[in-house]
């Protein structure tokens, strides 16, 4: 099979080194610019995967494969559409997941090829969420690429075509935060965890003309030293 792949992130980096070592596929080339899209009409391969692709295909280049362009996804969905599901997973408070999905003219509104969710805890940040996700991601493509590549897969449309897409504008209000916004505390953490990406200053305040870095560690109660514990009881004495 002769596939062409699209990616940029180290997600992209793996499955594509892993289809590079199948002798039942040649990886044509990989794309990584927009304008290396002519390539598609160049080659004319079986297949094309996208994996961290930040760029639309239009739809007169999804067309050209015989089995289409294939995109897989760090996000459930349809409720993880657009650019970082894992920070609105936590935020929004919906489950945190992969997707492989066909390609269409829409954002992330492809039919389903495979979907896998990955747990969450309230201790996780953005970055925990993130690794645990490209995990995940890899593991699914090497499950699922014999169904695609046989074409013995049954693709299932997303039924939620309402769900939202984030932009990556949305992404940048969020880091904005409002020192006068009011929030409940989980809210104001889960967006504060969500944010917390190291070594990445997303999250920004600005207090008395003077701008802040924040970000925010959880620790569950089972991981705390019982020293650390009981430091903070003796501080305030026996009053």
């Amino acid at each position: 099979m002769d596939v062409l792949f699209l990616g940029t992130n180290n997600m992209g980096t793996e499955i594509y080194e892993w289809l590079c070592d199948r002798d039942s596929v040649t990886v044509q080339a990989m794309i990584t610019t927009k304008g290396q899209l002519e390539l598609v009409e160049r080659l004319q391969p079986d297949i094309a995967v996208a994996v961290g692709y930040r760029h639309i295909v239009p739809e007169s280049i999804l067309d050209i494969p015989e089995q289409g362009f294939i995109n897989v996804h760090p996000g459930y969905l349809p409720a993880g559409r657009g650019f970082n599901p894992n920070v609105w997973s936590i935020v929004e408070g919906h489950p945190a997941g992969v997707t492989i999905h066909q390609m269409d003219p829409g954002i992330d509104t492809g039919a389903l090829l495979a979907r896998r969710e990955v747990e969450t805890r309230f201790d996780d940040n953005g970055k925990d969420v993130y690794e645990r996700l490209e995990s995940a991601a890899v593991e699914l493509f090497v499950e699922t690429w014999p169904d695609i590549q046989s074409g013995t897969i049954e693709p299932v449309p997303q039924k939620d075509t309402n769900a939202p897409t984030h932009k990556k504008s949305e992404f940048a209000d969020l880091c904005k935060l409002d020192a006068e916004e009011e929030y409940t505390v989980k809210e104001l953490l889960d967006v504060l965890r969500a944010l917390t990406f190291p070594p990445f200053n997303n999250a920004t305040l600005e207090v008395d003309g003077e701008n802040y870095f924040v970000e925010v560690s959880i620790t569950h109660e089972d991981e705390a030293s019982s020293d650390a514990s009981s430091g903070v009881i003796s501080s305030y004495g026996d009053e």
